[in-house]
């Protein structure tokens, strides 16, 4: 499906194609045009994912093209699809009514050329920002997360990927709400981006999987302190985050999938750390693959923790907020 998100669906009269200027502009950028007249036709391929752009010829007078773009606009799933509007008539109202229909771009003849590309650019970058970030916490999304690997592995400098990941998170959610839940989600994530971008500035990066699953990646120097200060502060600002009398006692009765009660921990924070110090890595997916298995075996061990893949014949350590190691085969 990857091909067919750079196509634009053009829906206009059969007998009117789209400019030239959008033609050239669309060539440039490596879209194709599909053209599609009918708007409900046009409305179900925006749906099925076909389509990184929807223009919109108004030039043709279609009496249904306001209503594909709120549509489009007023579907969630469909939203984020831009959709410009191509006009003859540089009337305001015209104009008002469409951006008030939810229309990202108008363009009109009365618009200098140079502009109408550059306006189409910044349409099409902002775009890709806003489809990169993640809705509830702002960060970078996962395929961003992909091309910071990407960039560092192509750069060929040595750094770390750590794979961060909430204990016991659905147990909360479930003793208390998932508006709570939604709340110690964001709090972690805003611990994460201040302490790397705090300490690191550019040379960190920080991204939300989904969930309560974040990455983050530093230069490879830098990793055991940044992950300590990390579990600190988590460490710190999480029990604030329950009842004064689980907070005090540590721990409150939950069910398990049987229906039967234990003990239920305060949240802690796992952190599965893999670098390509030892390793070389060809495609982010490699280093994903074991950043998760690494995460999966912290989760293993009590309280948090990051623990580093140092597998080359050598050992791996672990280390808590307090950042002393311990060392194991």
């Amino acid at each position: 499906m990857a091909h067919q998100r750079r196509v634009i669906l053009y829906c206009g009269a059969a007998d009117r194609p789209p400019p030239e200027l959008v033609c050239r502009w669309a060539a440039a950028q490596g879209l194709g045009i599909e053209a599609h007249p009918d708007p409900d036709e046009t409305a179900t391929l925006v749906l099925r994912g076909r389509g990184a752009l929807v223009l919109i010829d108004e030039r043709s007078r279609h009496p249904d093209g306001i209503e594909l773009v709120r549509r489009i606009k007023g579907d969630p799933s469909t939203a984020i699809v831009p959709v410009t509007i191509l006009t003859d008539r540089h009337n305001s109202a015209i104009i008002v009514e469409w951006f008030g229909a939810g229309a990202d771009e108008v363009l009109s003849p009365m618009i200098d050329p140079a502009e109408q590309r550059a306006r189409l650019d910044a349409l099409i970058v902002r775009t890709e920002r806003d489809v990169g970030v993640h809705p509830s916490t702002r960060l970078p999304g996962t395929n961003e997360i992909e091309r910071e690997m990407r960039r560092r592995l192509d750069a060929e400098v040595e750094f770390a990927v750590c794979y961060a990941d909430l204990d016991h998170f659905k147990e909360f959610n479930d003793r208390y709400s998932y508006y709570d839940g939604d709340r110690v989600i964001y709090i972690l994530s805003r611990v994460l981006h201040d302490v790397v971008r705090g300490m690191l500035g550019p040379d960190g990066f920080v991204g939300h999987i989904g969930g309560d699953d974040f990455i983050f990646v530093t230069p490879l120097p830098e990793f055991p302190r940044v992950c300590t200060e990390i579990l600190s502060v988590f460490d710190a600002l999480i029990p604030l985050q329950y009842s004064e009398q689980d907070r005090r006692a540590g721990y409150f009765f939950g069910k398990d999938r049987r229906g039967q009660l234990h003990r239920v921990p305060l949240m802690t924070l796992s952190i599965g750390v893999v670098t390509n110090e030892h390793r070389r890595f060809t495609h982010p997916a490699q280093v994903s693959e074991l950043a998760t298995e690494m995460k999966s075996y912290a989760k293993t061990l009590p309280g948090s923790v990051f623990v580093v893949d140092r597998r080359r014949g050598d050992m791996d350590y672990r280390s808590g907020p307090g950042g002393l190691d311990a060392r194991s085969s």
